[in-house]
C-alpha cells in the first residue's frame, strides 16, 4: 500500500515533513500538490505531519507566480483548500481521469492516466462504467516508474445536456486493478465564435449574465473569518442570491476558489470564467520561467477540467504578455480534451475563436479630470473599447464596468472619491451614494446588454473586501449574513432579467407637456420567442402601450412618443414588458419636469 498527501491549495510555497523526514517541496499556490509519504509513515503508530508554508510571496523565487494584485494590501499565507490522505492499494494506480463529452455523437471521451511507482512493469485491467451505457475495458501494461495515458469512449443514449437551466450530472467509475475512482461530469460543450462574436453552449448561442468574485481580496477582510469554507454561506453567495438576479455566470477573479466552490457551481448550473492569478498590466511582465508557468497552468487545468461549470480558462487579468499568448497557452490548451476557450487579459486572443475581455470604466474619466455623464450614453453604441486586446474582432466578454464602488458603510473608496464629489458634491449622504450607485449601475448594465456587442456582461464585483482605504467595493449590508444593500437589490434585479429593457434617455429634465420620442430597446436572452405588452409611461402622467413580439435570442427597438407630465416636479419614466407567465421586466428613469 502507498499513501499520498494531497494539498489542494496552499500559498506561498510549501514543504512537507513526516516524522521529521523531509518529503518534498512545491511552489504551487493555485493548484494541488501531491507527495508520496509512504516511506516515512510509521504503520500502526501515531505520525507527525508538518507542512511549512511560505509567509509572503517573496518566499518564492521571482520566476514563479505567487499572485499579483495592485489593489490588495495584505497577503494571506496558509492552506486554503482541503488536505487529503490518499491510500493506494498497489504501486500501480490511477493518477487522474479526464472526461470530455462530445455532443455531436453523444460520446464521452475518457482519458485515464495510470502511474506505476513500482520497480517492475504492471499489467492492469482498465475499465470505465457509466450507468445506462455499455462499459469499456482494456488490459494495458504500464512500465516501471512511468505514467501511461489511455483513452476510451463510451456512447450514451440520448444524454441530457448540462446547462444552467438543467444542470444534469453524470458519473463515470474508472477501475484499474485494485484501484478505482469516480469522476462526476456534465454532458456539455462551450465555445466562442469569432464570426458571430457570440458564446455557444451545446451548439446554440448563449448570453452570459453575472458578476465577479475576488475571493483573495475577501481573505483580507476582517469579516472573512471561516465563511469561504462554510458550504451554507458559499451556496447562498454563489447560487441562492445570484439566481434571484437571473445570473448564470461568474468570473473567479485574481485568485482561485476552493475546489468545493466548483462542485456547487456544477450542481447549481453556473458557468465559470476561471482566472489564473496574474495581473501585471501592459508595461511589465515578471521574469516568470516559461517551463514553470506551463507546469503550473497544466496542474491548475487538471484540477478543474472535469467541472462542467468551468467554461473559460482565463490566463490573466488586464495583462498583455507575449509569453502567455504565444507560448504558454498554445502549449497547455491541447491538454484540455474539451477544448475550452482561453481569455488572456488585455492581449489579443491566442486562438482563432478565443474571446477577449473588456473593462469600459466610463466613470473613471471623472477621476482623471475628464468628463462623463449618463446622458452621454444616448449617443453611444456600447462598442468594445481599446482597453480590450486591440486590434481584435473576436467575441468580447465585458467582465468589469462601473467605477462607482463604495465601502459597506456608504463611503467612496480611494478610486471613487473624486467621482462622487463631481456627481453629488462633497456633502452627499451615504444613502445618496447608495441610491446613485445602484441606479447608475443598473443603467449601465441595461445599456451594455441592449446593444448586443458583448457575449457576456459580468458586473464587478459581487464579493471583495471593505475597510478604510480600500480601492474597490461590493454590495453587502451584512457580508456575514449575506444581506444586500437594498438599493442594489432593487435596481440590479431588473437590469439582468433575460428579457431585458433599456430606455435610451437620461434626462435629467423635461419641459412640462413636452412631446418627444423615447427609444425603448429590448433583448431576449432566452432560446424561445416572447410576445406581450410593452408599456411606456410617466408616474402621474400619460402612458403608451403596444403589442410586441421578439424572436428567440433577438433584439428590437421601439420609438414611442409621449408627452411629459403637465405638473412640474420629480417623476419617473418607466418601460414595462409584460409576458404571460413571467414576471414583468422594468426599466426606469428618474427625472424632473420643469
Amino acid at each position: 500500500m502507498r499513501v499520498l498527501l494531497r494539498l489542494r491549495k496552499a500559498q506561498f510555497g510549501h514543504s512537507v515533513f513526516v516524522n521529521g523526514k523531509h518529503i518534498g517541496d512545491s511552489r504551487a499556490c493555485f493548484s494541488a500538490s501531491y507527495f508520496d509519504i509512504t516511506q516515512a509513515v510509521r504503520w500502526g503508530e501515531s505520525n507527525d505531519l508538518m507542512v511549512r508554508i511560505g509567509a509572503h510571496p517573496a518566499s518564492l523565487p521571482e520566476w514563479a507566480p505567487a499572485g499579483t494584485d495592485f489593489e490588495k494590501y495584505k497577503w494571506t499565507p496558509g492552506i486554503y483548500d482541503d488536505v487529503d490522505l490518499l491510500t493506494l492499494p498497489s504501486d500501480a494506480h490511477i493518477e487522474h481521469v479526464q472526461v470530455a463529452p462530445r455532443v455531436s455523437d453523444s460520446t464521452v471521451l475518457i482519458e485515464t492516466t495510470l502511474r506505476n511507482r513500482g520497480g517492475a512493469a504492471a499489467r492492469i485491467l482498465l475499465r470505465n462504467v457509466i450507468a445506462g451505457a455499455k462499459a469499456q475495458s482494456r488490459t494495458v501494461s504500464v512500465p516501471a516508474g512511468q505514467s501511461l495515458a489511455v483513452r476510451m469512449s463510451i456512447r450514451l443514449e440520448k444524454p441530457r445536456l448540462w446547462s444552467p437551466e438543467d444542470p444534469q450530472l453524470y458519473t463515470v467509475r474508472t477501475s484499474a486493478g485494485e484501484d478505482a475512482i469516480e469522476t462526476r461530469f456534465g454532458f456539455r460543450e462551450f465555445r466562442f465564435d469569432t464570426a458571430t462574436k457570440r458564446a455557444y453552449l451545446n451548439g446554440k448561442p448563449y448570453f452570459l449574465r453575472g458578476s465577479n468574485i475576488t475571493l483573495h481580496r475577501f481573505f483580507e477582510d476582517p469579516l472573512a473569518r471561516q465563511n469561504p469554507w462554510d458550504r451554507t454561506w458559499v451556496k447562498r453567495l454563489l447560487v441562492d442570491l445570484p439566481k434571484q438576479f437571473h445570473w448564470n455566470a461568474f468570473r473567479f477573479c485574481i485568485g482561485p476558489a476552493p475546489d468545493f466552490w466548483f462542485d456547487i457551481a456544477d450542481e447549481a448550473g453556473l458557468l465559470i470564467q476561471n482566472e489564473f492569478f496574474i495581473w501585471n498590466g501592459r508595461q511589465y511582465f515578471p521574469p516568470y520561467k516559461e517551463e514553470e508557468l506551463s507546469a503550473q497552468y497544466r496542474d491548475w487545468m487538471r484540477d478543474h477540467w472535469n467541472h462542467p461549470s468551468v467554461a473559460i480558462w482565463d490566463a490573466s487579468n488586464e495583462t498583455d504578455s507575449a509569453l502567455l499568448r504565444e507560448r504558454v497557452i498554445p502549449a497547455v490548451r491541447k491538454l484540455d480534451l474539451s477544448g475550452r476557450p482561453w481569455d488572456n487579459g488585455y492581449s489579443v486572443p491566442s486562438g482563432a475563436d478565443d474571446p477577449v475581455e473588456d473593462h469600459p470604466y466610463l466613470f473613471s474619466r471623472l477621476r482623471a479630470g475628464g468628463a462623463f455623464a449618463m446622458k452621454d450614453l444616448e449617443q453611444m453604441t456600447g462598442a468594445k473599447t481599446t482597453n480590450a486586446g486591440h486590434p481584435s474582432a473576436h467575441a468580447v466578454i465585458l467582465n468589469e464596468y462601473g467605477w462607482l464602488w463604495l465601502t459597506r458603510d456608504g463611503n467612496p473608496t480611494l478610486l471613487t472619491e473624486a467621482v462622487y464629489e463631481k456627481i453629488l458634491g462633497k456633502n452627499a449622504s451615504a444613502e445618496d451614494r447608495f441610491r446613485t450607485y445602484a441606479y447608475y449601475l443598473a443603467g449601465l448594465t441595461e445599456f451594455w446588454r441592449a446593444h448586443r456587442n458583448f457575449a457576456a456582461v459580468l458586473h464587478f464585483t459581487w464579493l471583495t473586501c471593505s475597510y478604510p482605504g480600500v480601492k474597490t467595493g461590493d454590495h453587502w449590508r451584512d457580508v456575514e449574513r449575506l444581506e444586500l444593500e437594498p438599493h442594489f437589490a432593487e435596481w440590479m434585479r431588473e437590469a439582468f432579467r433575460p428579457l431585458g429593457l433599456y430606455i435610451n434617455f437620461w434626462g435629467p429634465a423635461l419641459r412640462r407637456g413636452e412631446q418627444r420620442n423615447f427609444s425603448v430597446m429590448m433583448v431576449n436572452d432566452d432560446a424561445v420567442p416572447r410576445k406581450g405588452k410593452l408599456t411606456l409611461g410617466f408616474r402621474r402622467g400619460e402612458r403608451r402601450e403596444v403589442d410586441f413580439e421578439i424572436p428567440a435570442l433577438g433584439a428590437h427597438t421601439w420609438d414611442l412618443q409621449l408627452p411629459a407630465p403637465a405638473t412640474p416636479g420629480d417623476t419617473e419614466l418607466m418601460a414595462e414588458a409584460a409576458v404571460a407567465g413571467l414576471e414583468p421586466t422594468r426599466s426606469r428613469r428618474l427625472l424632473r419636469v420643469e
